[in-house]
């Protein structure tokens, strides 16, 4: 399954873009209230009224660059679900975190607060995308096995919250410097279920061979 997330300017033409196509459209960000005076914001309704199905939330540069904290980040996890859209909930440490030691507290407790209004049933709407802040547009990559432990321990927290059938089910995506050279060997860890594709998402052939090598491998 692949979704195209641009940035919101785009979001219309590219819908007109992906009429009968496989891929889906979804927005990089939405507010939390249904309507009301929020001047640069944009709405659930707004963003399914041109098209999008999918919207992605927590992102850490919403979370440190504009401050957005967990209890925001729940509220606007309720409103995309509760609207209609499938979610992306992104979650991930800094350097100085990892090197602390405090990565799995830090995931922890940003994916127990992020799904903190999502209810069990929900959760069939809910992508889960572990981006270490340290590796995002940096270059640097998490090793498979970095990966993989995170990716593990956001599973058995999720088996915690919602039973082993959701943790199961539920997707959790790697993003962080993602790029055909290294997609192989991250996707093929067991808790690896896809990519949160950022630079390399700009660059077609590389975003391509990226799906295509996932599309032919799992």
């Amino acid at each position: 399954e692949v979704v195209v997330v641009p940035p919101f300017p785009f979001l219309a033409a590219l819908s007109k873009k992906l009429v009968d196509s496989p891929i889906a459209l979804g927005a990089q960000n939405c507010h939390e209230a249904a309507s009301g005076a929020f001047t640069g914001e944009v709405s659930v309704a707004a963003l399914q009224s041109v098209g999008c199905r999918w919207v992605v939330i927590g992102h850490s540069e919403r979370r440190q660059l504009f401050g957005e904290g967990d209890e925001r980040i729940a509220a606007k996890m309720f409103a995309a679900l509760q609207g209609g859209l499938n979610a992306i909930l992104c979650v991930g440490e800094t350097l100085d975190q990892r090197e602390g030691g405090a990565t799995l507290s830090v995931v922890q407790e940003q994916l127990t607060a992020g799904l903190s209004k999502v209810t069990r049933e929900e959760m069939a709407k809910v992508v889960i995308a572990y981006e270490p802040v340290w590796a995002i547009g940096t270059g640097r990559t998490a090793t498979p096995q970095q990966a993989q432990d995170v990716h593990a321990a956001i599973r058995r927290l999720l088996e915690q919250l919602y039973g082993p059938d959701v943790a199961t089910a539920t997707r959790i995506q790697y993003g962080g410097s993602v790029k055909p050279q290294n997609a192989a060997e991250l996707m093929d860890q067991t808790d690896v279920d896809g990519a949160l594709v950022g630079g390399a998402s700009l660059e077609p052939r590389s975003f391509a061979e990226i799906v295509q090598f996932y599309r032919t491998s799992k």
